[in-house]
């Protein structure tokens, strides 16, 4: 066998797995932009001080006007946080924030003012693929 006949085996091969590729991405089910939910976990003591900036209520008030200003919807709940620094205890009054149908860049500007509005060093964000449906019943 010639170096032709080798080097013509080869690219044959490659078009052939390279198609392969082609096949399954184009079978695999397509994800939509509402596909992705974004939880966001927003403490509301004060990064310093540890002392609640706002009352659950309040919290809740200004976490919405906050939201409202850059995505369309959430959901809200109530949560009672803590962690251990050491021998140090810390809990906290928790906002968890249920987004879909948003994008990454909308859930981070908001994280960035909830972060300067609540006094947080951070807001922990879980991006979570899932099935999101709109379902508006039957007819």
């Amino acid at each position: 066998m010639n170096k032709r006949s080798v080097a013509a085996i080869v690219l044959a091969a490659v078009a052939l797995c390279l198609s392969v590729a082609g096949l399954i991405v184009a079978l695999l089910p397509k994800q939509a932009a509402g596909d992705v939910q974004y939880v966001m976990y927003l403490g509301t003591n004060d990064k310093d001080t540890n002392e609640p900036v706002f009352t659950p209520d309040e919290a809740k008030t200004k976490a919405e006007e906050i939201l409202l200003k850059h995505v369309g919807g959430w959901t809200i709940q109530e949560a009672n946080g803590g962690w251990a620094d050491g021998e140090m205890l810390y809990r906290e009054y928790t906002i968890v924030i249920y987004l879909s149908d948003t994008s990454a860049e909308a859930v981070h500007a908001a994280a960035d003012d909830l972060i300067a509005a609540f006094h947080q060093s951070s807001v922990l964000i879980q991006k979570n693929v899932t099935a999101t449906e709109f379902y508006y019943g039957r007819p």
